[in-house]
């Protein structure tokens, strides 16, 4: 689909949000800078690990100086110590850009999470509500058995969530387990996709970038973390290290490094290695992604019809 067609298909509503998307070192807050600036309007961050104000260094925040060129939402908006799920942050998100287009007509939503960005367009299916125990039962079993334990848990109670889900991502995982645990059912029956309309247009770019190129911008960008003091601030954290904020490809690797079980050189390569892996989950879910449209950001910036 082309520029004109995503125009033309556009429904009559007043507002239209303009989204950001993809892979980590892709480019996207630049570009969102630049699109920000040409309406004259704000960004939404839907990048979940950069919501938490003690994560600086390990994810790539924007700059104080980027941060200053346009205003940004949900940046540094919480504590690694507070939950925050993608249900929360489309009941937010929505009450923002409620606000945000009594004054602005375009919004910019930029990000590398994409379930938090499909909430804010899609909306969720009923989940009900976690028992104390089920929460309980989930926990032991992380403590006892770590996330191998969950991997064959949920393979048990849900093996078609089980061959979709980021077998990686404990938060992911946990979260299921405790709903088929609470409901006595797969977390899988209750996602049935079911669409909530929006009252605002909504534009959708991936950003599209050569994997060489996108792999290289990852390698170069971790060693500019390091650079900027990225081991003293997983130092820092080291005693958080069991919250799920900090259960994140940067610090993992480096609080492995502080426990002795690798050298500081091996800790590099894997937040290295993990970040391309990450990198490439985030494009699978885009590709699922059927509103998206693969762009580079050249065209979409040179893209005068927005």
């Amino acid at each position: 689909m082309n520029h004109s067609e995503i125009i033309s298909g556009l429904k009559k509503k007043e507002h239209t949000l303009i989204v950001i998307a993809g892979a980590t070192a892709s480019g996207k807050t630049d570009l969102g800078i630049q699109l920000a600036q040409k309406f004259n309007t704000e960004i939404i961050s839907a990048d979940a690990r950069q919501f938490y104000r003690e994560l600086n260094i390990g994810t790539a925040k924007p700059s104080d100086e980027q941060l200053n060129k346009v205003k940004h939402h949900f940046i540094n908006s919480l504590s690694i110590h507070q939950e925050y799920s993608a249900g929360k942050f489309r009941n937010d998100a929505l009450t923002l850009l409620n606000k945000l287009f009594s004054e602005k007509n375009k919004v910019i939503m930029v990000g590398g999470s994409g379930l938090f960005i499909h909430a804010v367009l899609n909306g969720f299916d009923q989940i009900p509500e976690v028992t104390a125990e089920a929460k309980e039962k989930v926990k032991n079993i992380f403590d006892e058995k770590g996330i191998v334990g969950l991997q064959e848990l949920l393979k048990q109670l849900d093996n078609d969530y089980f061959n979709e889900v980021d077998l990686q991502n404990p938060f992911r995982l946990i979260r299921a387990l405790e709903i088929c645990i609470s409901s006595k059912q797969a977390f899988s029956f209750f996602r049935k996709g079911t669409k909530t309309e929006n009252d605002f247009n909504v534009i959708y770019y991936v950003l599209d970038i050569e994997k060489k190129e996108l792999y290289n911008r990852i390698n170069n960008r971790v060693d500019e973390m390091l650079n900027k003091g990225l081991l003293n601030e997983a130092k820092s954290l080291l005693e958080f290290r069991n919250l799920n904020a900090l259960n994140t490809v940067g610090y993992k690797e480096l609080f492995e490094y502080f426990d002795g079980k690798l050298s500081l050189e091996t800790a590099i390569e894997k937040i290295k290695q993990h970040t391309r892996n990450y990198a490439k989950r985030q494009l699978t879910w885009f590709r699922k992604e059927t509103e998206a449209q693969w762009e580079t950001a050249q065209e979409i910036i040179t893209f005068n019809k927005i």
